[in-house]
């Protein structure tokens, strides 16, 4: 294993740093990837993968718990986020890709204007009403930003290096997500259980 490359694990998810994500570990490749992260208490890469390819920053992960090992070689294991990074090179020797990468944090201190958290934090509650979050917290971006269901989103918030320009970016995008969240939901309620509605006809009725 060449320590200067970091293993990568392409899902469909944006994972931000203190955040814990769980994982079902069932491709051969990555059961294998595991066997290398977990007998050498590495670190991996979670990035953003879609029909595009591979997201250029993600959040290394450490396996936090390993929740159930099945006979076949599959893996329940509970990860957290670390640290961002951004991937300089690819490297696809083995059959997971690796990446040498860069590390990066915030490039201020600056937290935002504490009005303008404030009035996060309340769009925030709209999405969630039961959310828990602290105006003071110096990643208040993220606690919001891991509810948010829109990836592309969640992937602006994670490569900002400034938690003011977080919080400015959730504050513009957060109505425009929650208008589209809330029209999801109305058709959701709209369609039936089992196929058909009176509010809908589809082809062959």
């Amino acid at each position: 294993m060449r320590p200067d490359l970091l293993p990568l694990f392409p899902l469909g998810v944006v994972l931000f740093p203190g955040v814990t994500l769980p994982l079902h570990i069932f491709e051969e490749r990555y059961r294998e990837m595991m066997r290398v992260v977990l007998a050498e208490r590495i670190e991996f890469g979670v990035v953003l993968a879609n029909q595009k390819g591979i997201a250029n920053c993600g959040c290394t992960a450490t396996v936090e718990e390993i929740l159930q090992r099945y006979d076949d070689g599959r893996l329940d294991i509970l990860t957290v986020g670390r640290r961002r990074f951004e991937i300089e090179s690819l490297d696809d020797e083995l059959p997971y890709l690796r990446a040498r990468i860069e590390l990066y944090d915030d490039e201020d201190s600056n937290l935002g204007d504490p009005e303008a958290r404030a009035g996060l934090v309340k769009l925030a509650q709209r999405i969630q009403p039961d959310m828990v979050l602290d105006p003071l917290s110096p990643r208040l971006s993220f606690d919001v930003a891991r509810h948010v269901e829109d990836v592309e989103i969640k992937q602006v918030v994670l490569t900002l290096r400034s938690e003011a320009e977080r919080i400015e970016h959730l504050t513009k995008t957060l109505p425009r997500t929650m208008a589209a969240q809330a029209l999801t939901d109305k058709m959701r309620a709209l369609a039936p259980k089992n196929g058909h509605s009176k509010h809908l006809k589809t082809e062959g009725d």
